[in-house]
């Protein structure tokens, strides 16, 4: 892998108008990526199991018309009757049997030189732009990897629609579609901004059944990726190491435990090594005890501050400083940073830190590379929650 394929990963921002993709992209043709005016104008047929259980592109183009169409012609409640629950059930069962077999970090090879990696950041349940987003920038193929980064679901009126298309296309194409996980891909958010409730308005009697559905694929997200060895992707960004020290075990009994206590005031990086051993299954990341890189990757904040610290604002995670990036970079032989995790209104109140005005910015440019942050909501929040 040459260091040159990170030129070939193009981060896809909030702005519609600047999405970027890299001149080597294949040329995606009209019929290949129908516009809004060639979908349907009638109701579509509702979307049934392939009896053999495999996707192909005419599913998801047929997945995608039907959501566009119920979309602006559906009330909530009768979303069933365009995507019935059998459907979501097996979707979901069989997605989430990919997803719970891959890595927490994911390595994620160019196959040649021709090939575009496209990441994209929070989509907060805005269907529409993630629609015109794959067909700006081309759909999925063997030449064109998407990396997802997170926060597919909340503060907008189509979480669900979205996270399902994500999911579609992760099943026809696990080698080429890879999605990570939001700090939104938890239980406290979704039933805090908005998703559960969404749920339960598309699925009335069944809404339970299928928000569980969804914690359970949210817990199989893998955390993180590398990209051609060079670029590490996740929603957050940077983790600490866990460092522990065995307590004393009490004496003669078989099979006595060693009980592991974190060493305290001992903040720094961890390693690749370490976020590959953390357990991503939970449905909220824990803020305390020996499982907090999980918390950190989907919930951490680069400052202008060096060193470590904690992420008081969030009461979860890190805040990093140029330093952090300069040792991260330089320890795993990388060359960028891209995550996401911050919109315009998070920008807001970060002093030093650039708005969210373009859809993304650059936070850190050191020696060994550079910190990107990408947000690919243009209309994000959708609305606000009430309290």
């Amino acid at each position: 892998m040459s260091s040159d394929d990170s030129n070939n990963i193009s981060p896809i921002s909030r702005d519609a108008d600047a999405v970027a993709c890299s001149p080597s992209s294949t040329a995606v043709t009209y019929s290949d990526n129908p516009s809004p005016s060639s979908l349907p104008t009638v109701a579509p047929d509702p979307l049934s199991w392939p009896p053999d259980g495999k996707l192909c592109l005419e599913w998801i183009q047929h997945l995608m018309s039907v959501f566009e169409w119920s979309s602006r012609n559906l009330a909530p409640s009768a979303f069933p009757s365009v995507f019935p629950v059998p459907v979501f059930d097996a979707l979901v069962l069989t997605a989430s049997k990919i997803l719970h077999k891959e890595p927490n970090c994911l390595q994620i090879n160019i196959p040649d030189s021709d090939s575009t990696v496209v990441v994209v950041g929070d989509l907060h349940g805005q269907l529409h732009d993630l629609l015109f987003l794959l067909q700006d920038a081309g759909f999925p193929a063997q030449n064109r990897i998407f990396v997802f980064n997170g926060d597919y679901v909340d503060r907008g009126a189509w979480g669900l629609e979205t996270f399902l298309l994500l999911l579609a296309w992760k099943v026809f194409m696990p080698h080429r579609v890879f999605l990570l996980r939001g700090n939104h891909e938890s239980k406290y958010c979704t039933s805090t901004y908005g998703f559960e409730k969404e749920v339960l308005a598309k699925y009335g009697d069944k809404g339970k059944h299928v928000y569980r559905k969804c914690l359970g694929c949210f817990e199989g997200l893998p955390l993180a990726s590398i990209i051609a060895e060079h670029v590490y992707t996740a929603h957050g960004g940077l983790f600490r190491s866990i460092s522990v020290t065995p307590s004393k075990r009490s004496k003669g009994k078989k099979n006595r435990r060693i009980n592991l206590i974190p060493e305290a005031n001992t903040l720094c990086l961890g390693s690749l090594e370490e976020l590959s051993k953390a357990r991503r299954s939970v449905l909220d990341p824990p803020w305390e005890g020996l499982n907090l890189i999980p918390g950190d990757v989907l919930w951490s904040d680069p400052s202008m501050k060096p060193g470590l610290s904690p992420n008081k604002e969030r009461g979860i995670g890190l805040l990093w400083g140029p330093d952090c990036t300069e040792e991260f970079l330089k320890k795993f032989k990388l060359k960028l940073i891209i995550r996401s995790h911050e919109g315009p209104d998070a920008r807001e109140k970060r002093p030093g830190l650039g708005g969210m005005d373009e859809g993304y910015t650059i936070d850190h440019d050191v020696e060994s590379g550079k910190l990107i942050t990408v947000f690919s909501a243009p209309d994000y929040p959708q609305f606000q929650v009430s309290s």
